[in-house]
């Protein structure tokens, strides 16, 4: 070869030339052997197919139908289980990365709210669970639901964060040198209520001043609000004077400093469910007083959201201005947001104006200066939970508040909506002025996953956590509304399809045989 090379190479032009127009010919040659080999080919398939009976088109039809409808419904339960396609999902997470690996894109930045540090929302997580401020009583509420509907009110995942909140409210190092909270620190951590309930009663009968103890008997063994306070009127008596004691004495070591924080968060919690106890008694006033004197008393500890409580039994006693003041000091930039205090402030302003508020003469007319303050109050209220106008104006329908919410998310709104739905209905024309307007805010915010308006962009992951906290049988609110993903629509279609011909070809044998070998030629 390295000899006929050299040749080559020393030939005479003439020569190289012939030797190319061979090498064309050759190439010609293959080029048409090809669609003979090809011809040939279809040929062989025509052959093929004209031997087939319409019998094995019947059962091809049928079985692709099959096929595609059982995936197509294991798509539609992915999808209404965990919200995704589960095809999408298997070629994201497993095929893409075998094609050509995943694109790193930088994330959107998001905007924030003039006057709020970026900093501070970015350390801000996105999915924290917090305890309801206006959580309902496990004996007297929560377990009457669930005799009567026998539909189970709360989740295990609810269930079992409350278990850990009491754990951390209630409990401490020192617990081991008293036998009734030893006792009690086992009975937080049982799953069983009647096992709780029995521990309750073995530390009282150790300690008679055990306040942990009462309190467990009025949230779980009370059937009624009433016994529910008089358990809590108990653990209040004994919970201050354990209180006075762990004051005298806290500054001797760790340990008594500890053991401060613990009956400090007793108390606290005590005087709040007798308050929360008043205002479903109906003595209102009394439970307004029983708020402020514990925000006075401890003021550092703003984070358990008393003020929430104490809005919903000002707006109660249709006390506005206390309202008004109660919001000046908490809703602020520094502070994180609620449901309760962006949808407070939107009632305030909508108040001002919902009463001779009527759209036909605002769009003649355009809108006042107090108008647009109210409709960009509900505006920003809509756009930090989105979830709560449908509850509102009762296009959804409600079920009982968990002991947990997820802010922004479904829960949150079911939460605000149980407890103040009454006193939106109470302000005439509020509820119209929120049909009017509340819809506006989504033409604002395109893209709320990625950016923002007044408030960080929307969480993408609350969704999976309101699964978790809301009971199954309610169907969770999903913001932005996602749509069905492609390989829904597409399996669906190749069911129907696939279907369709069964049923032809099971009607007109013969004319579908004719139908297929035509395709298959003409292909």
């Amino acid at each position: 070869w390295e000899q006929l090379r050299r040749r080559v190479a020393v030939a005479a032009p003439w020569a190289r030339g012939l030797l190319a127009v061979a090498a064309g010919l050759g190439l010609f040659y293959v080029v048409l052997r090809v669609p003979l080999r090809l011809r040939d080919s279809v040929a062989a398939v025509a052959v093929f197919l004209s031997t087939l009976t319409p019998k094995f088109y019947f059962a091809l039809t049928v079985t692709s139908s099959f096929i595609s409808g059982l995936i197509f419904v294991f798509e539609w339960w992915h999808f209404r289980k965990y919200g995704t396609s589960f095809i999408e999902q298997v070629s994201v997470s497993h095929l893409r990365p075998l094609i050509g690996g995943a694109e790193n894109s930088p994330p959107a930045p998001a905007a924030f709210s003039a006057g709020e540090s970026e900093t501070s929302r970015q350390n801000m997580p996105e999915c924290k669970v917090w305890r309801n401020p206006l959580n309902l009583f496990r004996g007297a509420e929560y377990s009457r639901y669930m005799w009567v509907t026998g539909k189970e009110p709360l989740t295990y995942y609810d269930m079992n964060l409350s278990a850990q909140d009491h754990q951390n409210f209630f409990t401490c190092d020192t617990d081991a040198l008293r036998p009734s909270d030893t006792v009690m620190q086992k009975a937080w951590r049982e799953r069983n209520p009647q096992a709780r309930i029995k521990a309750a009663y073995q530390a009282l009968e150790l300690n008679n001043d055990c306040a942990t103890a009462y309190v467990l008997l009025a949230e779980e063994e009370a059937t009624t609000i009433v016994d529910a306070e008089k358990y809590f009127k108990q653990a209040l008596k004994a919970g201050e004077m354990i209180y006075k004691k762990s004051q005298n004495c806290h500054s001797q070591s760790p340990q008594h400093e500890a053991q401060l924080r613990r009956d400090t968060n007793v108390l606290v919690y005590v005087k709040r469910r007798l308050a929360m106890c008043a205002r479903k008694l109906g003595r209102i006033r009394e439970a307004v007083k029983m708020m402020r004197d514990l925000m006075k008393e401890f003021p550092l500890l703003s984070m358990l959201n008393i003020h929430e409580n104490l809005l919903e039994a000002l707006l109660e006693l249709q006390a506005y201005a206390d309202v008004q003041a109660v919001l000046a000091k908490y809703d602020d930039i520094s502070l994180p947001k609620s449901a309760a205090i962006c949808y407070t402030a939107a009632l305030l302003k909508a108040r001002a104006v919902s009463e001779r508020f009527s759209p036909e003469t605002a769009s003649k007319r355009g809108l006042s200066t107090a108008e647009i303050n109210a409709v960009e109050a509900i505006h920003r209220a809509v756009e930090f939970n989105p979830h709560v106008p449908k509850y509102l104006l009762e296009m959804k329908s409600l079920v009982l508040p968990p002991e947990h919410i997820l802010k922004r998310g479904d829960s949150e709104a079911v939460a605000y909506a149980f407890f103040h739905l009454q006193h939106w209905k109470r302000i005439e024309g509020a509820l119209n002025l929120l049909h009017c307007t509340w819809e506006g805010t989504f033409r604002m915010i395109p893209y709320p996953l990625e950016k923002g308006h007044l408030f960080y962009p929307y969480p993408s992951c609350t969704e999976t956590a309101d699964r978790e906290l809301l009971p199954t049988f309610h169907e969770v609110s999903v913001y932005p509304q996602k749509e069905l993903p492609f390989f829904i629509h597409f399996t669906a279609g190749l069911c129907s399809f696939s279907a369709m011909l069964a049923l032809l070809t099971h009607q007109f044998p013969e004319l579908m045989v004719i139908f297929a070998k035509a395709v298959s030629i003409l292909s």
